[in-house]
This record gives structure tokens, sequence and C-alpha cells, in this order.
């Protein structure tokens, strides 16, 4: 019996595009699909339960990706960081070995709903990753093109990023920032509220209030001086009006140590101190954790992160 030419292929790449342009090679995709409830009646005279989906509706779309994506990107994101609400129409491509397209899913009208920042660890030797996940108010699969993806991997190659570099400041802590080995991972979240119109299928989604998470640092105790005095005036005195929390910034750095990302934070305030616990004739350094509570947080690609 012949067999037909349609073979299976590997989905080893996959590439981003936002309002028609290239916007990036990313790691991995997941989402986006059309589903719905399933509803279930009550038994009837005939004894059988009836069942029928209700309206459909479409996943979040969840994209793990390096540097090097477009400004465009790095613009998308930073907007929905800044409380401005931009949408964007666009497509998740499948690409085969030799960068033809085998599939892509078309999304329309999509909101930023999560934008996540990898943990930092002085001693990691793990490559970083973002991730970024999106609403869409619909979206449309479409099979195999076999159309030839207008892009390029960036500049060269992608900057190296190393979840071991990184560059920590707080206003009024010295140099207690320098001497910090970990930075717990940051997820901003972005509410997003459903508007259901009675003569459309698709629900029309609205943004609704951010979350900005914690900032959670480690470093040795001997250094930690300065947070301790900031502890008890803020904790236990109750001196923790406006104007006695502080700002700072994180930069994310590549392995040459130039800037690829910077986070500004606003409204900090320190609310925990935690020494790690340790056991007698234990050859580890001493630390302790430190938690502060952040009412703003900005965010801004740096000229080595972006290809376009």
């Amino acid at each position: 019996m012949a067999t037909n030419d349609k073979r299976a292929y590997t989905a080893g790449k996959f590439a981003l595009d936002l309002n028609g342009d290239f916007a990036g090679w990313v790691s991995s995709i997941e989402g986006g699909h059309a589903t719905a409830d399933v509803v279930t009646e009550k038994v009837g005279s005939d004894l059988i339960q009836h069942k029928h989906i209700a309206g459909v509706k479409y996943e979040d779309i969840s994209v793990n990706c390096g540097t090097s994506m477009s400004k465009s990107f790095y613009e998308w994101v930073q907007a929905s960081i800044d409380h401005k609400v931009t949408r964007f129409d666009g497509a998740v491509i499948t690409a085969d070995f030799n960068h033809k397209e085998v599939g892509r899913l078309n999304f329309f009208q999509a909101l930023v709903t999560e934008v996540g920042f990898p943990a930092l660890d002085a001693s990691s030797k793990d490559a970083a990753k973002m991730t970024i996940k999106f609403a869409p108010e619909y979206t449309r699969m479409i099979s195999k093109t076999g159309a030839n993806i207008k892009g390029e991997l960036g500049k060269g190659q992608q900057k190296k990023w190393l979840p071991a570099n990184f560059k920590l400041e707080i206003d009024g802590l010295g140099d207690a920032c320098k001497h910090v080995n970990k930075v717990e991972a940051l997820t901003i979240k972005q509410k997003v509220v459903e508007n259901p119109v009675g003569e459309l299928r698709d629900c029309q989604k609205e943004p609704a209030h951010i979350e900005f998470p914690n900032l959670v640092i480690t470093l040795s105790e001997a250094f930690a001086d300065k947070l301790y005095e900031w502890h008890e005036d803020f904790v236990i005195k109750g001196h923790n009006s406006n104007d006695k929390e502080k700002t700072g910034s994180l930069q994310y750095l590549s392995s040459d140590l130039k800037p690829l990302f910077t986070l500004e934070f606003k409204g900090l305030g320190i609310f925990k101190m935690t020494p790690e616990k340790v056991e007698a004739h234990s050859e580890n350094i001493r630390r302790v954790k430190c938690e502060m509570y952040c009412e703003q947080i900005t965010f801004k690609a740096e000229g080595d992160a972006v290809w376009s």
C-alpha cells in the first residue's frame, strides 16, 4: 500500500508575530486554544442527562523567552506594566528545522495578563528566561502554510542571560545590596475581566488592576545591619509612613555585565526579616532573608536585549 507524502514533524522552533512583524524566537509557547464549558441538564422523562456546551472561550497564551526579542515586544510588556492599555493582534508560529511554517495560531486583541521575571542566584549556571502570559479575545488555527519565516535571531546571537548576573540598589541601605546573593522570582499580574455582549459569541476583555509582588532578597547576615535598623524603625517602632518607604532598582545583566533589563521599584516597605536555619558546627555562611512590599514596578529593556 503506497504511503502519501504527509510526514510527521518536530515542533522544535517557535516564533512570535505581533501586528504582522516578526517579534522573535521563543523557547516555548502553550495555550490559546478554543474551549467551552459542558452544561449537564436535569434528567427528563426519557431518563437521559442531555448535555450541551456554553459559550466559547479561549485559553491564555504563555510564552517563555530569553533576550533578543523585538522592540515592539518589549514596548508591549512595558506599556502593560505602566497601566497603559495596549492590545495586539499576532500569531504563534510553529516552524520546522529549515524555518518554514508548519502551523500558526492567530490571536486577536490580546492583553498582557502576567509578566514573570526569573529568580536570581549568584551561584546559578542555568539560562534565565522571562515568562509572558496574555489573554486574546479570540484565536484561529491555520494549518501548514509552508511559508518562510521572515526573521532573524538578532544581531549576531542572543545575549547570554544568566541568573547569576544582577545588580540591586535600594536607597539608604549602603553596601548591603552588594552582598545580596539571591532575589526571588518576581511576577507582575494584570487582572483582566470579561465583558460579554449579547450579539457576540466572543467576550470582550478589559484590564482591571495590577498586582505587584513582594521583593524578597537573601544576603549574608554580617552585612545586614542597615536592613535590621530599617526593620526595627519601620516595623517595631511603627515609623512606616509613606516618606519612610524606599525606592530601588534591579538590573538583569548579560555575561559581560552589561544591562539587559531594569526594574524600578517604588514604595518599598520592609515587613519581615528571617535568619536562615543553621546547625551547630555548620560551615555554611549565615544568611538572612528580607521581605519588602512594593507599590509600583516599572520595566525597561536595555539596548543589549533588543534586536530591532
